[in-house]
């Protein structure tokens, strides 16, 4: 309107100048995390490979082996405390670890979680997860990267997950999923955060879209 002037305080002037690219999720048990503003709505890098240059750092991937035979087929999902994923799951010195166990229906997205201090590992048994991974760790070399991994009866992939990746996952294909997953602590609510799976900043695609 002509005649009117509008003023803003300096400091407000320079948040409009320079809005803020990140958001502080939370600090303790020495991680600071970050929410990354992504401008562009996708699903980041799609991981096919265990040993690709653009995993999250951390975040580590052991393809499954099955013995299958004429009677069916066997199977290990974890050797706690011994070489691999499972090298620090040990329950000396009073150590705690929990094993739990999901079905989740067609469609179905439970996401998205992060912690401070626990470590997940994830073994999908039955359907295909489409597997959101972001991480949120301010000082990580891989800050800000997203990963999506297609895994279950198709791709038959265990992984690790460490604190301060935020994860989570949505049940694609016809058919229920099936996860097994173990942690380094029991369950704490303290130590578990949650952002919303349509969080705008994250910007994620969980839709399907034409390609």
């Amino acid at each position: 309107m002509e005649g009117m002037v509008v003023t803003v305080s300096s400091e407000e002037e320079q948040r409009i100048q320079n809005p803020p690219e990140r958001r502080l999720v939370g600090e303790r048990a020495g991680l600071r995390l970050i929410l990354p503003r992504r401008k562009e709505s996708g699903i980041g890098d799609v991981i096919t490979d265990p040993q690709s240059s653009r995993l999250i750092a951390g975040v580590e991937i052991e393809p499954m082996v099955q013995w299958p035979d004429d009677r069916g087929c066997f199977a290990e999902l974890f050797r706690f405390g011994a070489p691999g994923i499972t090298r620090d799951y040990l329950t000396e010195a009073g150590g705690q670890i929990q094993i739990s166990f999901t079905v989740s229906y067609p469609g179905e997205i439970k996401a998205i979680h992060y912690h401070f201090e626990q470590t997940d590992l994830w073994a999908p048994l039955a359907g295909m997860l489409q597997v959101f991974l972001c991480d949120l760790r301010a000082e990580s070399e891989t800050f800000g990267y997203l990963n999506t991994l297609f895994i279950g009866s198709q791709r038959q992939w265990k992984v690790r997950i460490p604190p301060g990746v935020a994860h989570g996952y949505k049940v694609v294909g016809t058919e229920s999923a099936h996860l097994l997953y173990a942690t380094n602590h029991f369950y704490d609510s303290n130590d578990e955060g949650r952002i919303a799976f349509d969080d705008p900043d994250l910007n994620y695609e969980w839709g399907q879209r034409p390609r």
